[in-house]
């Protein structure tokens, strides 16, 4: 059995990507903030409670899985905090959670368990977004820490590729999740217009699943239609 290290596992994304990985024979140990409303349990899910803002705790934890698993051999970067409009609007508070949680945090993951991976020849994964690779108005310290995990996953690769270690980064367009729930914008409920959690695990395990001799290191998921959608109203930005 494989162990994986997965963020931002109580939920959308995160969830659907617990779920596969064990369908896929890993044992998860899920790193969230709160699983008081996560309704999964599996004898190979391990939950692990931690705000990744946390450094000392954050490596406290890592260290401690470190202690009872002789080998790991996936991290799956996937926590993710957004605050959207001007960005003089946007607070401060919210600059530094989304740093810390979308660019910091992996950084710190990947220099805690780099040795491990090398040592199993793992794999990394990076959920990025695909803001990362275009402009952002009304998103733009958002899209800049996630510009900046895109970077740091491509220049990672070819430091470790040398030692068999696969660098992923995947890149969904507005998927269906809770992630927009105190935003004032979400997505159109049209099902070409919105991607589903379990279409970016699809991607994961594309991923997981390609020949030694092959690295995977971008992947862009779009919805057919282009459309958000500002809530309380019928206005529709393209």
């Amino acid at each position: 059995m494989k162990i994986a290290i997965l963020t931002g596992a109580s939920r959308g994304i995160g969830l659907a990507l617990t779920k596969r990985l064990i369908c896929m024979d890993y044992k998860v140990y899920g790193i969230s903030r709160s699983f008081e409303n996560m309704d999964f349990h599996h004898e190979n899910f391990i939950p692990i409670r931690c705000d990744v803002q946390n450094t000392r705790e954050l490596m406290d934890k890592i260290n401690s899985i470190k202690k009872d698993e002789p080998e790991i051999h996936l991290l799956i970067n996937n926590a993710g905090v957004g605050y959207f409009g001007p960005h003089e609007q946007i607070p401060i508070e919210g600059i530094q959670a989304m740093v810390r949680t979308n660019l910091e945090a992996p950084l710190v993951l990947c220099q805690l368990l780099l040795r491990s991976l090398k040592k199993s020849r793992g794999t990394i994964i990076f959920i990025s977004s695909v803001t990362a690779k275009k402009i952002s108005t009304h998103g733009c310290a958002y899209a800049a820490s996630k510009a900046g995990l895109s970077h740091f996953a491509n220049s990672l690769f070819e430091e470790v590729r040398k030692h068999g270690v696969k660098v992923t980064v995947i890149h969904p367009d507005m998927t269906k999740t809770s992630f927009y729930d105190n935003l004032d914008f979400t997505y159109e409920n049209e099902e070409d217009a919105v991607l589903l959690a379990e279409q970016v695990a699809d991607a994961v395990e594309y991923v997981l699943n390609t020949e030694s001799n092959m690295v995977v290191n971008d992947i862009t998921l779009r919805p057919q239609k282009n459309r958000i959608k500002r809530k309380g109203s019928n206005t529709y930005i393209k």
